[in-house]
């Protein structure tokens, strides 16, 4: 069944084509003109009886009724301008609403539902800022703790996916991902000019994922943006209504990625076997799946808690010792802002994610205890290098767990008493009070924290550029 705006106006369309009135339509089936009137306008919701009845007075099959698209290009416009009237937007500003009879020129329509748009658009240029970005990225991440970052219906469906592609162990190949995307009508199509603010980039109209050229060095690139792609086609995305619903969609298909790069049964029965064993350790589950360390770290997230009972916290901080992503459900204390956002704020000096940077030897894990006023933790690092700094990925569990971990016999022990500012931000007191006054430095600023995201259907993907790749792109074939 369509919805009952576009039902109703199905329903007048062909009524009025066929030349009756309601009163005649309504004496010919059994109700009465005003109960066909408030089914027309979308008020009541007729029984498909009656739909049958009225498709056979009119002489049409009745899936024409029940076709879910508005019957002209006047319909459309006017049951946009009804949804738009309906919206939590229009109400706010505290005005009727204005229903488009037959007299309205077409031209006061099309105005009407152009303002509604603008409306709509710069209301979402409004929040897409990054003080909303964190707001509702705070909220995102308080869910997922609460589930311990465990998604079971995404598990089950990314399993179902490998299983009907014919995986069994080991990493996942490209021919895989690209058998994906081919049972859902899709071509991986590797292009040079993809817009700049587009990681991929869907062509629904002609069943084509385009990805860059190469892959992201040292991982599992392009086999993750393929299946983030297949991903919102399997989950049933729609265009995202505000921030938060794309960050939960960004964080639904960055799952279902990792879930079918490293699959749930075969990915916990690796990471219970290393329990056993006592050597679990993220560099061995990394190479096991082919995939980049901090994927999967990530993933350790998912499964730790939910199939081998066990707290944690994740860490991808900057050679600066600023946070760009955070997780934890083991009670360590994260720094935090005011509005309880983490990205951006600085980790203590003493925690393995900065005392990582300082070895010399950077090729296998670093392992660390640290004592915090919450306990102690043991954290297994890495440190990576990206195109523009370094960075690190921590795994940490509290001290009970680490016998589960290689590296547990590390004799390195630090202790930190952040949020204290004593423990590392304040200066010492005699270097303090040797250099106040005497220096002046320039400030790096971090220019994102100023700019506002993209404002285009997609936060952050400008409009303009998606549609002329998306133009030269089908024009060229």
């Amino acid at each position: 069944m369509p919805d009952l705006t576009t039902l109703g106006q199905r329903m007048r369309y062909f009524r009025t084509r066929s030349g009756h009135t309601l009163g005649e339509l309504g004496d010919a089936v059994g109700v009465s003109a005003s109960q066909l009137s408030l089914m027309e306008n979308g008020k009541r919701e007729p029984r498909l009886s009656l739909l049958s009845a009225i498709a056979d007075h009119l002489q049409i099959p009745v899936s024409e009724l029940l076709d879910d698209t508005p019957p002209s290009e006047r319909a459309a416009l006017e049951i946009e301008l009804e949804r738009a009237q309906s919206g939590a937007l229009y109400a706010e500003l505290g005005l009727p609403m204005l229903r488009p009879g037959r007299s309205m020129p077409d031209e006061v329509l099309t105005t009407l539902v152009g303002l509604h748009r603008e409306l709509d658009r710069r209301s979402r240029e409004k929040i897409a800022t990054p003080e909303e970005a964190r707001r509702a990225n705070t909220e995102l991440r308080a869910r997922m703790r609460e589930r311990d970052n465990h998604i079971p219906e995404i598990e089950q469906l990314a399993e179902d996916v490998m299983r009907d592609v014919g995986y069994e162990r080991g990493a996942v190949t490209h021919r895989m991902v690209a058998l994906i995307a081919q049972r859902l009508g899709f071509e991986l199509v590797h292009v040079g000019d993809l817009p700049h603010s587009a990681r991929s980039v869907t062509d629904l109209a002609n069943g084509r994922i385009y990805l860059p050229p190469a892959s992201i060095p040292g991982g599992h690139g392009l086999r993750s943006m393929a299946l983030q792609a297949v991903a919102h086609r399997l989950l049933e995305h729609r265009a995202p209504a505000d921030y938060a619903e794309f960050l939960q969609q960004r964080l639904e298909i960055n799952y279902f990625a990792a879930a079918c790069l490293m699959p749930r049964a075969q990915a916990v029965r690796f990471l219970t076997q290393a329990k056993a064993d006592r050597d679990i350790a993220i560099e061995d589950f990394r190479d096991a799946f082919g995939v980049t360390h901090e994927a999967a770290a990530l993933r350790f997230t998912n499964l730790a808690t939910a199939h081998l009972d066990m707290r944690l916290h994740f860490l991808r901080v900057g050679d600066d010792g600023s946070v760009a992503k955070a997780y934890e459900n083991d009670g360590l204390r994260l720094p935090t802002d005011v509005t309880g956002g983490v990205e951006g704020q600085i980790v203590c000096r003493y925690w393995s994610a900065r005392t990582a940077f300082a070895r010399t030897n950077r090729t296998t894990e670093f392992y660390q205890y640290t004592d915090t006023p919450e306990g102690t933790f043991f954290e297994s690092t890495q440190t990576g290098t990206s195109a523009s700094s370094e960075f690190s990925i921590t795994i940490g569990v509290p001290f009970a767990e680490s016998k589960w971990f290689r590296g547990r016999e590390a004799s390195r022990r630090e202790r930190s008493q952040c949020p204290d500012a004593s423990c590392c931000r304040r200066p010492p007191s005699e270097l303090a009070s040797r250099w106040a006054g005497k220096a002046w430095t320039s400030a790096k600023v971090h220019a994102h924290i100023f700019s506002p995201l993209p404002s285009g259907t997609y936060p952050g993907v400008d409009d303009r550029e998606l549609y002329e790749f998306l133009e030269a792109h089908g024009a060229s074939d």
